[in-house]
């Protein structure tokens, strides 16, 4: 069996990226950090001004303690910092991996099954599952929009190509755990025919998933890619 790892940094199939942060869990501790440095702000410039100006207003306006502002300030910037740390380390990391395999399509034909896997020691939770479809002869347009996969099939269907004897595509479900493998056991995708190969120019899976701080990351991949080079043909 030979193997293939690919990471594609080209749009539209490219590296892992984020693309949402937690609002509760990185918005509200940032604010109010931001909100304690305006009143260091505000104390500092009162605290130079005359004696006499602090007693008109706005400037007899005092909001907190310094000792107890220092304080504060002390609290939310390591909270920012330590949630940056975590969210560092709980950041599942999605791989996938394609090779020429028998077993997954009907009469044990060889098939391009490719797969995916979170390679981080934290659970990711999959937040959503789109396809994007090129047929052989069409034009590659990365504006073209996301369908769901009843749709994707519809359209592998009206092609003429046959589920499974021509390819499976697994369903994933929002709410479907990726467990940290802390391996390289990817977990099954979608498993292509020859035909299917020669027929379909590009099948892209985007995935979205959502880690344990409440971060939404996403891939994209081409399950086509590598799918067609000599390194990658199939065993007969």
């Amino acid at each position: 069996m030979r193997e293939t790892n690919e990471d594609d940094v080209e749009s539209p199939a490219g590296a892992q990226r984020r693309i949402r942060r937690s609002p509760l869990l990185f918005t509200t501790p940032l604010v109010l950090l931001a909100l304690l440095t305006a009143i260091l702000l505000w104390e500092v410039i009162r605290s130079n001004i005359a004696a006499e100006a602090q007693t008109e207003w706005p400037w007899r306006l005092h909001l907190l303690d310094m000792d107890a502002l220092g304080s504060l300030l002390a609290v939310a910037g390591g909270a920012v910092l330590a949630r940056a740390q975590y969210a560092r380390t709980v950041r599942p990391y999605l791989g996938w991996r394609g090779s020429w395999q028998k077993g997954h399509l009907r009469e044990d034909a060889s098939a391009w099954r490719v797969g995916v896997l979170n390679g981080g020691q934290h659970l990711a939770v999959i937040e959503s599952w789109d396809c994007r479809l090129v047929l052989t002869g069409q034009v590659d347009s990365g504006g073209a929009r996301w369908v769901d996969l009843d749709e994707a099939v519809t359209e592998l269907a009206a092609a003429g190509l046959v589920v499974a004897q021509d390819f499976q595509i697994i369903r994933f479900g929002a709410g479907f755990p990726l467990a940290g493998t802390g391996g390289y056991e990817t977990m099954l995708v979608g498993a292509f025919s020859k035909r299917f190969v020669r027929d379909v120019e590009a099948l892209y899976l985007r995935f979205r998933v959502t880690d344990v701080v409440g971060d939404t990351h996403e891939r994209v991949l081409n399950c086509m890619k590598g799918a067609r080079t000599d390194l990658n043909a199939p065993l007969e």
